[in-house]
């Protein structure tokens, strides 16, 4: 099978993992049983460029089961799950993605996807879109539409939309419900600690927890590290999300005066150098810095490089820089994403309704995309609404349904008090 992986021999390992992951994704389960029914992606060619991840396996193997001619490359150089990856190419998946790759490795996985000339793309972080749109744009005319996973990729893509040059339509996956309410919450704070306790051991209950920027990332991450016992600092620039914080029970300031108090640092933002230079000079001894937004410039690097007179690594994932005041400073991951570098990402379970929601997208593009503009769109609301129900479902959870005057009632303005 073609594809480039870190070692073939890791196949058998990589199956019992991925078929664990399934037995917690019953809704993407019934997905791929209807797909393998329908084929609603027949002749379609996607080329994905998602964490190479047990749940990325079963959305993959869902969208196979549906039809589609699938290649795969990492979004990221060290979320790769080396086993996850030799398995996908005996699936008969070209897999191009292998834990740690440097960037002209990364950069070159992404363009052996491009090369299987994708009728659409599905992205997290827009790397793939990029790609295509400012290196092969004779690819484009055969293209249909993409989908997109994360909140950073979505900034990337409407700002493109903004500037009149999106190549085609998007649908934000991202911005389901089930996704980012559940997924950005609930996975990512989970996982994001998870991913810091792994790289460290470090007891977090009485520590000071800063967690900068507050959307729904941010949210879980800061609600997790709380129930930890965690003294939790919030910095944000939006004063809506602040106040939300604050309301929240969470102690709310800017940067500046959070980079003197914080033990650990935890960045979720989707933005550029959050913590820079001046924040890495007044950082206490021992100060623990990490990130869990998509890309790892939240944290200027170069900076504290500069600033350093050495570095050690004393576990694996921990870089330790020791200033020239002696102070030491902690990076985890070399600032990539900490939860899938240091962890193993987000549980199946929560991932199982985000890749509902991308099968179910492409599934959409694939047969609505000639009525579709060049534009992100938000998933079609009636999709939210069946993996939501799906989800219930599978978990044996019952609810109330509206009754014919409920539902007149609510439709209805001439009734009042």
């Amino acid at each position: 099978m073609r594809g480039d992986v870190k070692d073939r021999a890791l196949a058998e390992t990589g199956r019992k993992r991925i078929a664990w992951a399934a037995t917690y994704m019953p809704v993407l389960a019934q997905i791929r049983d209807r797909f393998a029914g329908q084929k609603p992606l027949a002749g379609v060619r996607i080329g994905a460029c998602l964490h190479v991840t047990t749940e990325t396996a079963n959305l993959m193997l869902a969208l196979q089961a549906g039809g589609a001619e699938i290649a795969l490359c990492a979004s990221n150089p060290l979320s790769t799950q080396d086993d996850v990856a030799a398995a996908l190419c005996e699936f008969g998946i070209p897999t191009f993605a292998i834990k740690g790759e440097d960037n002209q490795t990364y950069y070159s996985h992404i363009e052996s996807v491009v090369a299987s000339r994708p009728h659409m793309s599905m992205d997290d972080g827009c790397d793939l879109v990029t790609t295509i749109f400012t290196k092969h744009k004779e690819q484009l005319a055969d293209m249909i539409g993409g989908c997109e996973e994360t909140t950073t990729g979505v900034i990337r893509l409407r700002a493109m939309q903004k500037d009149g040059v999106l190549p085609y339509p998007v649908i934000a996956v991202n911005n389901a419900l089930t996704k980012h309410m559940f997924d950005n919450r609930y996975g990512t704070g989970q996982s994001t600690l998870d991913g810091v306790i792994r790289a460290t051991n470090v007891l977090l209950a009485g520590r000071t927890v800063v967690v900068v920027g507050y959307g729904w990332c941010g949210r879980g991450v800061a609600s997790r590290a709380a129930g930890l016992g965690a003294h939790v600092v919030v910095t944000e620039i939006d004063p809506r999300k602040a106040l939300e914080a604050v309301m929240d029970g969470y102690r709310v300031m800017p940067m500046e005066k959070a980079a003197r108090e914080g033990d650990i640092f935890i960045t979720v933002t989707g933005n550029y150098h959050v913590i820079d230079e001046q924040h890495f000079k007044v950082m206490k001894d021992g100060a623990i810095v990490c990130n869990s937004g998509h890309f790892n410039d939240e944290l200027n690097l170069e900076a504290i490089q500069r600033l350093s007179k050495g570095k050690t690594e004393p576990r694996t994932f921990v870089e330790q820089y020791e200033m020239e005041d002696g102070r030491r400073i902690c990076i985890l991951a070399d600032g990539r994403l900490i939860n899938l570098a240091a962890g193993e990402g987000h549980p199946a379970s929560v991932m199982d309704m985000s890749f509902a929601n991308q099968a179910m997208a492409a599934a959409y593009l694939a047969q609505n995309h000639k009525q579709l503009e060049k534009q992100v769109y938000d998933v079609p609301e009636h999709i939210d609404e069946e993996v939501a129900t799906l989800k219930l479902a599978s978990m044996d959870i019952q609810i109330d349904t509206l009754t014919p005057k409920q539902a007149k009632y609510i439709a209805s303005w001439s009734e009042g008090t």
